[in-house]
């Protein structure tokens, strides 16, 4: 039998768009190092739509996904082990990675787990005076919204907080920003870091910021195509030059990821004829994300030793356990971390991945692990079934 694909009439006019502003119609050619302009103008409108502040397609770097616009700026910013980068405490391994990859040091900021993994301003106060008194140069703050590993989703109060902080410290502000249509609570959105900068009245000469997105994530989840790009705003055009030497670099991002990112910030509008079709898909994804991560954090919290905030968005829980001390001394004895010990047994017992909190960086004596919510949602009730009966037996082996 065979299947005929109907595409949508929009669909087909989009993509003859596309090829019309691709040099030569041609996908597998080189493009402008910062990415093709027709897309970063549809990209710039994207942001714009969804900010209600002007974007700049000149401010666009294509790339392929969020790290490699992360280790550019790391790059750019780091001149030796003197300088410094603030980064949340627990973090994705990308910033201590780069960081150290690029010879800097690493300014850890711990995120309060009791209020739901906020990030405290008075903390960041507190780690800036200990790095100064070190010697070393704070460069610049990041701060990842909505949270990875800990799925937190930052009120747009706190954010203006750290706007404050970066503008008063002369400190430039990395967003990490790929997780913005993952957000699973009605008393929470996503705003990104430019928007509130604007409406406290901050243009490009009073703070200078970086976003980043990806279609890695999201309801998309194209991780594989590789595409994504940063925002860069509040630079001179002395620096601006030399990020765009650094892209150059690389010649250009793959043309499919330029087109992906671009089609992720252009969604089908009212009257499109695959709009109804689209959203339907696009809402089916983030409510099934929604439920999953519920009945997890439920999962977790229902285990003995074991809490879980809120799941608020992105794709990850970040669970706290209470080991007994029989457990701990296993592990010292297996010359592991104690998280790293529970974590293998669960796999060795189960088959269930989950990455152990040392991995990330923790509150010294704690220990947690990330779990994500993406196994498909008709897996999730045997995921937790199995969870529940080795944490059980787990937990009586090594009773004190």
């Amino acid at each position: 039998m065979v299947k005929v694909m109907v595409w949508h009439a929009d669909a087909i006019e989009r993509a003859w768009q596309i090829l019309d502003q691709i040099p030569g119609r041609a996908t597998g050619a080189y493009s402008h190092s910062q990415g093709i302009k027709g897309l970063r103008d549809t990209i710039a409108a994207g942001i714009e739509a969804r900010d209600g502040f002007p974007a700049d397609p000149n401010d666009i770097f294509l790339t392929d996904g969020a790290s490699p616009a992360v280790h550019m700026m790391m790059q750019l910013l780091i001149r030796s082990e003197k300088d410094g980068i603030l980064c949340p405490i627990p973090q994705y391994p990308l910033y201590s990675a780069s960081i150290a990859l690029h010879g800097g040091t690493l300014v850890p900021y711990y995120l309060d787990e009791a209020t739901g993994w906020g990030l405290e301003v008075s903390e960041l106060k507190k780690q800036l005076a200990d790095t100064k008194s070190k010697g070393i140069t704070p460069r610049a703050v990041v701060v990842i919204n909505p949270g990875n590993p800990t799925g937190q989703v930052l009120a747009e109060d706190n954010q203006r907080g750290i706007v404050e902080f970066c503008k008063q410290e002369g400190l430039i502000l990395l967003a990490d920003e790929v997780y913005q249509e993952n957000v699973y609570v009605p008393e929470k959105k996503f705003h990104s870091f430019k928007k509130v900068a604007r409406s406290m009245g901050y243009g490009e000469k009073d703070i200078s910021i970086v976003s980043f997105q990806s279609v890695s994530k999201g309801y998309y989840g194209e991780c594989g195509k590789r595409g994504g790009y940063m925002e860069v705003t509040g630079f001179g055009p002395e620096i601006r030059e030399q990020i765009y030497k650094v892209a150059s670099v690389n010649l250009c991002s793959n043309i499919s990821g330029q087109i992906l990112a671009s089609l992720v910030m252009s969604p089908p509008k009212v009257g499109d004829e695959s709009y109804e079709s689209y959203y339907a898909e696009k809402d089916g994804i983030l409510s099934s994300l929604m439920r999953r991560a519920k009945t997890l954090e439920d999962a977790f919290n229902n285990l003995e030793g074991v809490t879980c905030n809120k799941a608020e968005g992105a794709m990850y829980l970040f669970p706290c356990i209470r080991l007994p001390e029989k457990a701990i001394k296993a592990a010292e004895a297996a010359k592991t971390a104690p998280d790293n010990f529970y974590c293998r047994r669960l796999l060795n017992a189960t088959g269930i991945v989950f990455v152990p909190g040392s991995g990330f960086g923790q509150v010294p004596g704690t220990w947690h692990f990330r779990c994500t919510i993406l196994p498909q949602e008709d897996k999730i009730p045997a995921v937790v079934s199995r969870l529940t009966e080795f944490h059980k037996s787990f937990m009586e082996e090594f009773r004190n």
